[in-house]
């Protein structure tokens, strides 16, 4: 029998080890182990913007040198600039005029550019929405690599085509317009005589082409960032797939859709050989678009430039110029647009 006067033994746990708050960075980095972390940052930042200053740098360098070397033909034009359709900077006779102007080349730069916006995007982002939410994998893994091809080909592979594929074979389709949608203006065919089709609208089917792949790949791109929550979470709701891209992948990826097509489109301006081996050199101002059409800003300086004089390169540089502040001003809408969608 125990002893009653015997105390139980106790057992001493011993007290928990004294946690120490870790050392502050002396050099005003937060933690020890965030200094190198923070050292980082600072040195990406300071790339990432010396990047976009060379970048500014680079840019006020062309459109200076672009605005100095078209003093000559400001202040030799006889003509509007802005307003003339006719391109004779060189006078034929000593002390003779120097009238040109942008008339023209404004024009069928921006119709050319227009056809191919409306041809290309819709078709464009049905790709990408069919390539990312239709089309079973080994298929879509297929379209997409075909479709980035499409941007690997040369201009010139594409301007040979057009010259000898589609301008043969518009004919058919520019009369077709012309019978069922004639009373619009711009598919109205006024002369007598076959189609030549070395038309604005043949060279807008052709930068179509052209711009696809750039504004389908971006767009694929997009349409991929989709939170998955967002697409699972319609379909779970019972929406259909096209209710579910109409009501959740249409609205996230609009404000890249928009930077897409900017981007087509200011590739679309610039062509050059494409433009130049299909269009004719006329330099004429004309709503009708199946109509033999004119020059553009790049197709008249590739035509001109080895035959201009002193103020005929200085007036192709001005055209230049005016092409680089559209390029701008297009691009600068673009980034307006697609804050003001990210806002709402």
């Amino acid at each position: 029998m125990a002893d009653p006067s015997t105390k139980p033994a106790t057992t001493t746990v011993p007290a928990p080890p004294e946690r120490r708050a870790p050392a502050p960075d002396k050099s005003g980095g937060g933690l020890g182990g965030q200094k190198s972390t923070r050292g980082g940052d600072a040195i990406f930042k300071f790339i990432s913007t010396g990047a976009g200053a060379v970048l500014l740098a680079i840019m006020g360098a062309i459109a200076a040198f672009l605005i100095y070397k078209s003093i000559d033909a400001f202040t030799s034009n006889d003509g509007n600039f802005f307003t003339e359709k006719t391109w004779a900077p060189d006078a034929s006779e000593p002390g003779g005029p120097s009238i040109f102007g942008i008339a023209a080349l404004t024009y069928h730069t921006v119709v050319t550019g227009i056809i191919a916006m409306v041809i290309a995007v819709p078709v464009a982002i049905g790709i990408a929405l069919f390539i990312t939410f239709y089309a079973p994998r080994r298929l879509s893994q297929g379209l997409a690599y075909l479709v980035d091809l499409l941007a690997a080909v040369p201009s010139v592979v594409y301007g040979l085509w057009g010259l000898f594929f589609l301008v043969p074979n518009m004919t058919g389709l520019t009369l077709f317009l012309d019978q069922y949608l004639g009373w619009i203006p711009l598919f109205d065919y006024r002369p007598d005589d076959i189609p030549g089709n070395r038309s604005d609208f043949t060279v807008g089917v052709v930068l179509a082409v052209m711009i696809l792949p750039i504004v389908a790949a971006i767009t694929r791109e997009v349409f991929r960032q989709v939170p998955p929550a967002h697409v699972e979470g319609a379909l779970a709701l019972g929406a259909t797939r096209w209710e579910m891209i109409r009501l959740s992948v249409l609205p996230f990826g609009r404000a890249g859709m928009v930077s897409a097509a900017i981007l087509g489109l200011g590739r679309a301006l610039g062509e050059t050989l494409a433009v130049t081996i299909i269009l004719a050199s006329a330099y004429n101002v004309s709503i009708h678009i199946t109509e033999n059409g004119g020059v553009t800003f790049a197709s008249n300086i590739a035509n001109k430039y080895d035959e201009a004089g002193e103020i005929g390169t200085s007036a192709l540089i001005a055209s230049g110029l005016c092409l680089f502040v559209i390029t701008l001003i297009v691009n600068s809408l673009s980034q307006l647009i697609v804050r003001r969608k990210k806002e709402a």
